[in-house]
């Protein structure tokens, strides 16, 4: 009788830029380091925020928040116009010092990943002191900053990022993983929004003891299927592995906005900060067929309007006359706007993977 040998524990880490496209900016703008910075919207009030420098979060400005919101915070707030091409850049360059260590690297936006170092190309035993060489190299490479959580899988891998950023690093062991999570308030949990944190706090449940308190099928009973969710993670559990290749369905783009957007060309305006993320993530996709519309509504009511094309879609000029003619089917400016996002699908490297799945069952 053979005897299953035991797996090792994975080494995971999350790294995350620290307001990675303020920072830029700060960094090829002199003038403008130790100031608060919002890239994107505009010093007129229209559009929206689509990242703040630390100097103007200490203000209450952060991402996603209406321009006119952020002028009230902080009058002497600087609007950048995003270029989204150097950002871009600079993602590759990052990506390239990931790829020294590992070739297990899953990007999930153009400032973050997941890396599983468990078995790395230098031998490395310690994936704190992996993390601590690509923060290093990262900062002499590029003069910017990342913050960095380590831990036995993803999910608390992402939570320890957050711990001590700006310029963290964090690690939470294997035999430590449930005391933290115990510990950890409920608005801190990865996944865990506003509106279900609010209900969680009107359920008692404050912190991950409270929520461990829970059995699976009374988390399930008000939470849906996101209840097991829940239950696995407070008590340290996520087996899903880092996947570089990930063949994606849909990709998408969404924003929340602190204050309700109440008529249609702030909402227009809105929806070009949401194409551009949108043209970023569906690059390596070589666009898509299928775009939807997703709008919330101030009573928290969520309609979604779709349209396919035949021919792919990956202009801006073209999502946006797209996701205009579907605005123009909601009751948006009639009703107040709390959220906005599209998303593609029917992507091309979705459809180039049923071609080739498809020609090889000819041949068999």
């Amino acid at each position: 009788m053979t005897t299953a040998t035991p797996q090792p524990i994975r080494k995971i880490i999350h790294v995350d830029m620290d307001a990675f496209y303020a920072s830029v900016e700060q960094r090829d703008n002199p003038e403008y380091r130790g100031l608060p910075v919002a890239v994107g919207g505009t010093p007129e009030g229209r559009g929206v925020v689509a990242a703040a420098s630390y100097e103007a979060r200490a203000h209450g400005v952060y991402s996603a928040m209406p321009s006119r919101t952020a002028i009230q915070k902080c009058p002497h707030l600087i609007f950048v116009r995003p270029r989204f091409h150097v950002y871009h850049e600079i993602s590759e360059q990052i990506r390239e010092i990931f790829h020294q260590y590992t070739d297990l690297v899953e990007p999930l936006a153009l400032d973050e990943a997941y890396l599983d170092v468990t078995h790395n190309k230098h031998g490395l035993p310690s994936a704190t002191l992996i993390a601590r060489e690509i923060k290093q190299q990262i900062l002499r490479e590029t003069s910017l900053t990342a913050s960095a959580g380590i831990s036995i899988n993803k999910f608390l891998a992402k939570t320890a990022s957050g711990i001590k950023k700006p310029d963290g690093l964090f690690l939470i062991p294997p035999d430590k993983t449930e005391q933290f999570m115990e510990k950890l308030a409920i608005e801190e949990f990865y996944g865990v929004g506003e509106v279900t944190a609010r209900k969680m706090h009107q359920l008692g449940i404050k912190n991950g003891a409270d929520l461990k308190a829970w059995t699976e099928p009374q988390l399930i009973e008000r939470f849906g299927k996101t209840g097991s969710f829940f239950y696995a993670i407070v008590r340290g559990r996520d087996d899903r592995p880092v996947c570089p290749n990930r063949v994606r369905k849909s990709v998408g783009a969404e924003e929340s906005y602190a204050e309700d957007l109440r008529d249609k060309p702030t909402m227009i305006t809105a929806l070009e900060e949401i194409t551009s993320t949108l043209l970023r993530r569906i690059e390596n996709n070589g666009g898509g067929r299928t775009l939807t519309l997703k709008v919330k509504y101030s009573d928290y009511q969520k309609v979604t309007r779709s349209r396919t094309v035949y021919d792919t879609i990956k202009s801006a000029d073209v999502i946006m006359r797209m996701a205009i003619e579907l605005l123009d089917t909601t009751e948006a400016e009639a009703k107040r706007v709390r959220l906005l996002g599209l998303s593609m699908s029917n992507l091309g490297s979705e459809r180039e993977a049923e071609d080739v799945v498809q020609l090889t069952l000819q041949f068999n």
